[in-house]
């Protein structure tokens, strides 16, 4: 065991070891949260999923417009930089809305965070890329994803007993931890960002956010982000609907919640990084169909089921589909971009997350508020079959690229 752990270790540079080791810290704290923000903002301010979905719109607008600057800036400046600025920023402003007892200043505020928050984003990703040679970016990304859920078998769990308790003590656990993280990346962390060529070097603040138009005008590098944001549109339901669906659908309480959550967890630090050693040996858009259809099925059961065993059963099946597509997603959005634009295009991915936050929480709400409730996952689960057909569509114009080949077996 140790043996086959030093193997594992041995395999990525020091410098991925301390990237992850702080991004296990910081998702402790944003799960101690995130999964219960939803629940917090509707008991708190008495107000119906309706209105929780477009807070949780504008919040992301914000985070996209954040995230916008902050690539740009990482390509430009560097990535640690910005990474640290994200973290405190994100600490003292979350903090902010746990004493805010105001819908309009909380409304307000849950801007100014979305905002800052998540200029940090971007450089996140790119720093990874920037540590990893191509061959072993699906192996680290996919690393990333064990830590991530190692994190959630934590977050949640404490989080389900602390908002049954008292819900402020959610934003102060993600504060402290952040700022821990923020002094362990300025201790730790070196810069990682390419060596820029001298004409990235004369480039005005201007010039490089208008780089983002060789972005948004790749039309290939667009056409996969259109098929990931169907997906993420499904899949974001886990972490803003499906917590109070199962609460006045289902009468399922915080603590059970998490523990559904939790199982999602569990199954990537068991299976995550044997799962990601056996899909990079595919066509990575193959594997974006494979894991839209775990997706389909997962989600779907969640409007025919009634009972906890079923409902961590149907999170088990999304947690096999989450375990093929999020490292391919994020490996094929590093082979789309040029070197010296990573971080803009890793903030132009970003749209996967962001486009799916404007909209998922608020049409849910919708949903829940004026239909029956079990159309959410009907609805998610004919997306999710749009989505397959695209990537299969990709597959067929783009697989035969070498930047897109699957990697040679060890």
């Amino acid at each position: 065991m140790l043996a086959s752990l030093k193997k594992t270790y041995d395999q990525f540079p020091p410098t991925f070891w301390v990237v992850a080791g702080t991004h296990f810290i910081d998702v402790i704290g944003n799960t101690l949260l995130m999964p219960f923000f939803a629940l917090y903002v509707t008991q708190k301010f008495g107000v119906g999923m309706t209105q929780a979905g477009i807070l949780l719109a504008t919040n992301s607008i914000a985070g996209l417009i954040g995230s916008t600057i902050g690539g740009a800036l990482a390509d430009r400046f560097g990535r640690r930089g910005i990474i640290l600025f994200g973290l405190v920023v994100s600490a003292l402003s979350g903090l902010t809305l746990g004493f805010v007892n105001k819908f309009y200043l909380f409304y307000s505020v849950n801007i100014f965070v979305g905002l800052l928050s998540s200029a940090a984003h971007p450089a996140h990703n790119a720093m990874i890329a920037d540590i990893l040679p191509a061959e072993k970016r699906a192996e680290g990304f996919g690393m990333m994803r064990v830590i991530s859920n190692f994190a959630w078998i934590i977050g949640p769990t404490m989080g389900g007993f602390l908002a049954a308790y008292n819900f402020l003590y959610l934003f102060l656990g993600d504060a402290v931890l952040s700022i821990i993280t923020a002094l362990l990346v300025f201790r730790l962390l070196p810069e990682t960002k390419p060596q820029p060529k001298e004409k990235a070097e004369q480039e005005s603040i201007w010039q490089t956010l208008r780089g983002y138009r060789v972005a948004l005008l790749d039309r290939p590098y667009f056409a996969f982000i259109f098929a990931s944001i169907l997906m993420i549109l499904v899949y974001q339901q886990m972490y803003s609907s499906l917590s109070v669906y199962l609460r006045d659908v289902h009468h399922v309480d915080p603590q059970f919640y998490g523990l559904i959550m939790s199982s999602s967890a569990v199954t990537v630090v068991l299976f995550q990084f044997w799962v990601t050693r056996v899909i990079k040996k595919y066509p990575p858009f193959l594997m974006m169909v494979v894991a839209t259809f775990f997706y389909m099925i997962g989600f779907t059961m969640y409007g025919f089921v009634a009972t906890i065993p079923l409902f961590i059963l149907a999170m088990v099946i999304v947690t096999i589909g989450e375990m093929v597509g999020m490292p391919t997603s994020n490996v094929l959005a590093a082979s789309f971009a040029p070197e010296e634009m990573r971080a803009r295009y890793m903030a132009v991915f970003g749209l996967t997350w962001t486009v799916p936050s404007m909209i998922g929480p608020w049409a849910a709400g919708l949903v829940f508020d004026n239909y029956n409730p079990n159309y959410v996952w009907y609805i998610g689960g004919v997306l999710c079959v749009v989505a397959m057909l695209a990537f299969y569509f990709l597959h067929i114009r783009l697989g035969s690229k070498p930047k897109f080949q699957p990697a040679k077996a060890d």
